[in-house]
């Protein structure tokens, strides 16, 4: 975590000027595109460059990945793949046409800022002023996610394996700010950085995280020990917090639950590791964080796995959100986050191992249970 007075000042010509010089050498490169070329694979499609129906939709592309971003859908990720001989192999689950009025939800993966998740009856109260919220979604009876996925991004700078998006957020009630998501592939890794500042006249509790939907298929396991979880009630707000029980503590490599999982789960390591054995494919997730929420329903062909920095409802938790991973930003300052995600090639060797490990593990687990 990082907590820091911005002092910056952004020209928006040199940043128009900046972002179409750096669109023309990312398209240069990419009609040169580095070897092997991209086919689609089984089961996946090619999103073109720009997109269908969304003006400035970017390709970020290496010799290991591929990452289709949309900064008019929130700066949100439409694609994320692991390329390999020739085919393109969904990482998260992919928004397969997208268009200008696709639902953030389906989207591959979405910013979650100034706060994560839900926030009860709207309010809270901070430093002894009461905080309304308002509701940002006519679906949701309570405001959702803040809203950095329901903004249009900007193109800061954009290059061939990097792009930074910016949301200007100055006029907003009760947050005001300016924030920056970073995506940078670094070999077998997609680097996600998020930055908030508050611009606003007083300190409120700001929190940051990624809501990334992963593929999850018949064989999937999923490994991400934490210490304790939020119970939740009807609302999907949380009511108490208990140790992890056995069948959840995802100490080693699990299945994936068969029943419904919604809930905050504390005390993470902030390093979580996804296999698909019949793949032969890992993907490892770490993040500067405490908290992660886990969405698994049953019968999808995706899960969510959201590295967050504090649970849900923190701001009305017990010690407010700054007891409960929040940061307190005052006027002028900024909080910085950083998520990645690496791909790897695993062997059936040890696939096999691990998978006998996480059966046992889980039938015991379900046993105490």
């Amino acid at each position: 975590m990082t907590v820091a007075r911005s002092t910056e000042r952004v020209n928006p010509a040199s940043i128009a000027a900046s972002s179409t010089a750096g669109a023309n050498a990312r398209r240069s490169k990419l009609a040169a595109a580095v070897e092997p070329p991209i086919r689609p694979g089984p089961s996946t499609s090619t999103v073109a460059m720009g997109g269908r129906g969304i003006d400035g939709c970017i390709t970020l592309v290496n010799s290991n990945l591929r990452l289709d971003v949309a900064p008019a859908l929130g700066g949100g990720i439409t694609r994320f793949d692991w390329r390999h001989d020739g085919a393109l192999v969904p990482i998260f689950r992919p928004c397969v046409e997208p268009c200008s009025d696709t639902d953030p939800n389906q989207l591959a993966c979405y910013p979650l800022l100034p706060y994560s998740n839900r926030i009860g009856n709207g309010h809270f109260e901070f430093s002894g002023r009461a905080i309304d919220v308002p509701r940002n979604r006519d679906d949701e009876p309570l405001p959702l996610h803040g809203d950095g996925w329901l903004g249009a991004w900007e193109v800061e700078e954009e290059e061939s394996a990097r792009v930074r998006l910016t949301l200007d957020r100055r006029e907003g009630e009760p947050y005001s700010y300016r924030a920056a998501q970073t995506y940078l592939l670094d070999g077998a890794t997609l680097v996600v950085t998020l930055d908030v500042e508050n611009t606003g006249r007083d300190a409120l509790p700001f929190g940051l995280g990624l809501h990334p939907f992963l593929m999850r298929e018949a064989d999937t396991e999923l490994s991400a020990a934490a210490g304790g979880l939020w119970l939740c009630g009807d609302d999907w707000l949380p009511v108490r917090h208990v140790p992890a029980p056995p069948a959840w503590q995802f100490g080693v490599a699990y299945p994936m639950p068969s029943t419904l999982v919604n809930n905050a789960f504390t005390g993470w390591s902030g390093r979580t590791s996804v296999m698909w054995p019949k793949r032969r494919l890992s993907l490892t997730i770490s993040a500067n964080t405490d908290y992660y929420v886990l969405y698994a329903p049953p019968g999808e062909d995706y899960f969510c796995f959201e590295p967050v920095d504090h649970p849900i409802n923190a701001v009305n938790l017990p010690g407010g959100g700054e007891a409960n991973g929040m940061t307190v930003l005052a006027p002028g300052e900024k909080l910085t986050r950083e998520f990645r995600f690496t791909v790897e090639r695993t062997g059936e060797v040890g696939l096999r191992r691990r998978t006998r490990a996480g059966v046992k593990a889980r039938r015991k687990g379900a046993i105490a249970a």
